[in-house]
Parts: structure tokens; sequence; C-alpha cells
């Protein structure tokens, strides 16, 4: 509060203080008020419908159709009958296992060469620029075009790879028509196409850690091996964490890579997926019911392993 100034009163002879000047501040009317923030309420008016009627809607829906039977065009309540149809089906316990086979492949692939390529390209100090544009590039071209890329490389008769074995004597595999081969050749694919973004992820949390930290390991004689397990992960488990749940969460939906490259069944059943047998279903079989049961299972699932893996990645933090 500023102290009163003093005037000179010339019949009093003496100095009087001067009363401050107060200002009214006058609050806006809530018509004002709503007139100024129509826009922003508009926004976000449409920004919720759309969510809902793309993601909630959906989501509702499945739930409903898990429970319902199309006959002649009359929908009818089944229970469960949904869930024992696709419980009973032989290629219902295949299909998880090859989901579940798939995903630890891409865990030790997947998970694992973005980080070791983020580290480094974070070594270099000329050319980041040009080397993350390299590895973002794959990213960047359409699903289809890449997968048929691969395709091509497979081809046990002029694909690269197995000229490749040919410079080194080794005799040419067949890599998607072989039940051994195959899903690893879908997961080696599935990495070169995805890396891109996780990479760039991992550089950015990487390039945030303290310098100091590196040069205080240095002093005490550590070496590359031991900065990276001392430093570089404990100050990137966050990222890490964070990563290894939405790697897990992708994988387990995988769906693009086996069905252009082995058919979706593949040899023998190896790459028939879970999103691959609800495909079939709905496709092909024409039972949007047991689809969307089986969808509702994944849906479970990974909702309680994401749950579960919150509740433990807090308690490590705790």
């Amino acid at each position: 509060m500023s102290a009163p100034t003093l005037t000179h009163d010339p019949a009093a002879g003496e100095r009087r203080p001067r009363r401050p000047r107060t200002r009214t501040v006058r609050t806006p009317s809530a018509g004002k008020a709503l007139r100024r923030n129509l826009t922003a309420h508009g926004f976000l008016i449409g920004a919720v419908l759309c969510f809902a009627f793309f993601s909630w809607y959906p989501i509702v829906r499945e739930f409903l159709l898990a429970f319902q039977k199309t006959e002649d065009g009359r929908v009818g309540w089944t229970g469960w009958d949904n869930f024992v149809t696709i419980w009973n089906d032989p290629a219902f316990g295949q299909a998880w296992r090859n989901t579940l086979w798939f995903t630890a492949l891409a865990l030790v692939l997947g998970f694992a060469v973005p980080f070791v390529t983020a580290l480094v390209i974070n070594e270099f100090r000329h050319g980041q620029g040009y080397l993350r544009l390299l590895v973002y590039l794959p990213v960047m071209l359409p699903p289809t075009a890449s997968v048929l890329l691969f395709k091509y490389l497979y081809d046990p008769g002029y694909g690269m790879f197995n000229q490749v074995l040919d410079v080194f004597g080794i005799p040419a595999r067949q890599w998607l028509q072989d039940p051994d081969t195959a899903m690893l050749s879908v997961v080696v694919a599935s990495t070169w196409m995805n890396m891109g973004g996780a990479t760039l992820i991992y550089l950015a949390a990487l390039q945030s850690v303290p310098g100091e930290l590196y040069e205080a390991a240095e002093l005490d004689g550590a070496g590359l091996l031991r900065k990276v397990w001392h430093v570089t992960i404990p100050q990137t488990r966050l990222i890490l964490a964070l990563m290894l749940l939405m790697q897990i969460i992708a994988t387990m939906q995988v769906f693009i890579e086996p069905f252009l490259l082995t058919g979706g069944a593949g040899p023998e059943g190896s790459t028939t997926t879970v999103v691959y047998l609800i495909y079939q279903y709905a496709f092909n079989f024409n039972d949007y019911g047991a689809a969307a049961a089986l969808g509702l299972m994944l849906l479970v699932l990974l909702a309680a392993f994401s749950a579960v893996y919150a509740r433990l990645n807090r308690a490590t933090e705790a």
C-alpha cells in the first residue's frame, strides 16, 4: 500500500495528506465470461464427442455384441455362448500361444534394439540429425509397402537374405514357409518398421541425463557397460517402464505383419494371432458375436495387465 502524499494548504499554513485514489475493479458478467470462453468450450465439446463416438461407443458396442447373436436379421441375447464357442475352437489356444511368442520375441528385439541404437546415436557429436532421420525413415513408409519389401527380401529364390547366406556357403532358407522361422521373420520385419519412434524417445531421454553423472562414473573407473547399467538405465527408468508397457500392448495386437507376410495363419498355423482370429470370426465366418467375445477377452487381459503393471511400478517407486 502506497503512502499518502502531502499537499500544501495556504489558508491553513500547513501540509495535509492527500487521500489516495481508489480504483473500482469491475467483474465481468456471466454472459460476457461465457461468450469469451465459447470458442474454447466448442473445441472441448467437439473433442469429447469425437472421442466418445470413435472410442467409447465401439467399446460399449463390442461388450454388447459379445453377448448377442444375429440370426436371420434378428439380434438376440445368448449369454456366454459366444465365449464357449471360441473356447472350444482348436485355433484358440494356438492363437494365444503364437501371440505370446511374438510378444516375447518382440521384447527381445523390438525393445532392446531401439535402446541400443539410441545409445550409439547419442555418442555421436556430429550428424545426429541425419542419423535420427535415417532411423525414423521406416516409420514414415506405409506399413503395407514395408511389409511387401520384406516379403521380397524373404523370397526363397531371389531374396537378398538367401543371397547373403549363399555368399557364406549356407543353404537357403524358406523364411516364411518354414514353421520354425516364420514367426521370427515376422518379428524382424515388425522391429524394422516400428523401431524409429522408440529410438527417438530413448534418444531424448538419454540427452536429458546430466553429464556430471557420467563424469563422476568415469572418475570412479566405470567402463561403458557399467555407466549404462548404473547411470543410464536408472536415469531413464520411467521412460523404459512406459515403453515396455506400450510395447507389450502393441505386440499383443499384431495383425498387419503376419497377415501380409504369411497370409495370416502361416505354415501350420504358426503365425495365427489373436487379432487375426478375431478377423477370421468377423469377416470369414460372419460371426460378429464370437469376434466381439474374443476381442473383449483381449481387452480385459490387457487392462488387467496394465493395472497390475502400474501397481507394481508404483510400489517400486515408493
